[in-house]
């Protein structure tokens, strides 16, 4: 069951014309009413129509950081496998991949072949998505180095595929950028020879021009703008500052020194309508912003790049919440030695990260009353150390304390040594190519007559992909990792009028006749 190129759906439901699938299909959910000590469940079907755009716009990406170790790294994976770059290391010799991205390097069960055999087809083929080797790529840095020079600094590649690609990626200098020294750490200064002069205002516009000028220059249907830089402190959120879209345009104006730098790209993309993706964990998305971006419906997506430790922690807290085992306490260490690492090493800047690390359980603590009672949660701790020697090989060691039956107990130690950047940048190419999709999904109710709308702008969709998801106010917000994939995975699946996997396999568990 290899080599084939694209998945067709054969049903009354689906309707594949040359511009769009158009595909009907029932949403199935349950309404709860509490009627004293009794759940009462009502299961609803919503009937919707789903259209997905077939045509794959040209799409550029413009990385905030670009030359920072997840810039850089992601910048030579894109140029490795556009012109599938061989290197020789110790092991022999290496050929490009994408390990590490759903879209590229997993699959989905699509169902069972006439021998009842399972078969699985790759994401990437399930709906018509972007290529990797089709992607533009430009950027901002404070830095000046050029992006041969970035991935030298930064350590994380082979030497010898370094040297493959420096002829091209010599020629690749990031733009100047946005650089408040009140919102990074004081080490990050001697790095900042790049940059954007002027008062906010000014930096907003200039980072329009240049969004702009990328567009024309390569004839792109659309720009896709991606936070890859360092993290910054929070943000104050203030009435009259950045607590509606008018306040905050108005507090750009008038140079307000709460306004952040990723605040300034994320207001400057969406004035131009292109998306914007926050991977680090400082407030960017201020209530204004997401105003902002919900008025002119322009998707927003973040927060903080979910690749090692935090992954796994919403695997294993999930598991244990979910076997009924009570967590009572979760500790995580962590030290690396990239300029992340350094920049982290200043109390504010942790103290964003603190944050989206610590969070990433409340869902599945909250989802089991009989375990946890009158909003009791587990003790979490998460600590950051700079050690520079570690480079870009992350060090994480985590332990999970619970509590068994009867007062006993259970202690689980995981030691994660992950390359930081060889995570992200597969993340970040996931990010581009389901945000771009997001943007041909059209739904509507089947009635015939009702128009079509676009997805929310607040791409909570996205929250596999990322440590503090974003999502549409109101919402509830969803962190164990398995719901999230299977969240992507089921609305690729509605798209071609699917239903979700539910791995129930009854034909396998009863007699061959009731399923005939």
């Amino acid at each position: 069951m290899h080599g084939f190129k694209q998945v067709v759906v054969k049903s009354p439901k689906v309707k594949y014309c040359e511009d769009y699938i158009d595909a009907i299909y029932d949403y199935h959910s349950n309404q709860v009413d509490v009627d004293k000590d009794v759940l009462v469940v009502k299961p609803v079907v919503t009937c919707l129509n789903i259209r997905t755009g077939r045509k794959v716009p040209r799409v550029g990406v413009m990385l905030v950081g670009w030359g920072g170790n997840n810039g850089s790294t992601f910048t030579a994976a894109l140029l490795a496998n556009q012109s599938d770059t061989t290197w020789k290391t110790k092991l022999g010799e290496l050929h490009p991949n994408w390990f590490g991205s759903i879209t590229q390097a997993s699959t989905i069960r699509i169902g069972c072949d006439k021998d009842g055999k399972d078969v699985h087809c790759p994401m990437s083929q399930l709906l018509p998505m972007l290529k990797p080797e089709d992607i533009v790529v430009d950027g901002w840095d404070i830095s000046s180095f050029n992006l041969a020079e970035a991935a030298e600094r930064a350590r994380v590649l082979d030497w010898n595929l370094q040297q493959k690609l420096q002829p091209t990626m010599k020629k690749l200098r990031p733009r100047p950028s946005i650089f408040d020294p009140r919102f990074v750490a004081a080490n990050q200064t001697d790095r900042a020879d790049n940059v954007i002069s002027g008062n906010k205002w000014h930096q907003m516009e200039t980072v329009r021009k240049d969004i702009r000028e990328m567009k024309a220059h390569n004839q792109l249907d659309e720009v896709i703008v991606l936070w890859t830089a360092n993290t910054e402190r929070f943000c104050s959120v203030e009435r009259g500052l950045n607590d509606t879209a008018d306040n905050l345009l108005a507090s750009i104006k008038s140079d307000a020194v709460e306004i952040s730098p990723s605040t300034l790209f994320a207001v400057a993309s969406i004035l131009e309508g292109a998306t914007f993706i926050n991977g680090s964990p400082q407030n960017t998305f201020v209530p204004g912003c997401v105003e902002l971006a919900e008025t002119h419906g322009v998707f927003i997506g973040g927060d903080d790049f979910k690749t090692g430790q935090t992954k796994l922690k919403s695997v294993i807290v999930d598991f244990l919440v979910s076997a009924g085992i009570k967590p009572l306490s979760i500790v995580s260490y962590n030290h690396l030695g990239n300029n992340d690492g350094r920049n982290l090493s200043a109390p504010d800047q942790f103290k964003s990260k603190e944050i989206s690390k610590s969070n990433v359980v409340d869902d599945m603590v909250e989802s089991n009353h009989i375990l946890f009672k009158n909003g009791e949660k587990p003790d979490h701790c998460v600590v950051i150390k700079y050690i520079p020697s570690t480079g870009d090989s992350k060090r994480a060691m985590d332990e999970y304390s619970s509590e068994l039956m009867l007062g006993g107990t259970n202690t689980i130690f995981i030691e994660n040594i992950c390359e930081d950047s060889l995570l992200a940048a597969p993340i970040m190419l996931d990010l581009i190519i389901l945000a771009e999709l997001c943007k041909r999904i059209q739904i509507r109710p089947n009635d015939g007559c009702s128009a079509f709308y676009s997805m929310h702008p607040v791409l909570s969709i996205l929250s596999y992909l990322l440590k503090a998801p974003l999502v549409p106010s109101g919402t509830p917000v969803v962190n164990a990792l398995f719901k999230q994939r299977s969240c992507i995975e089921n609305v690729l699946r509605a798209c071609l009028s699917l239903p979700p996997e539910h791995y129930m396999f009854l034909e396998n568990k009863v007699h061959s006749d009731v399923l005939r």
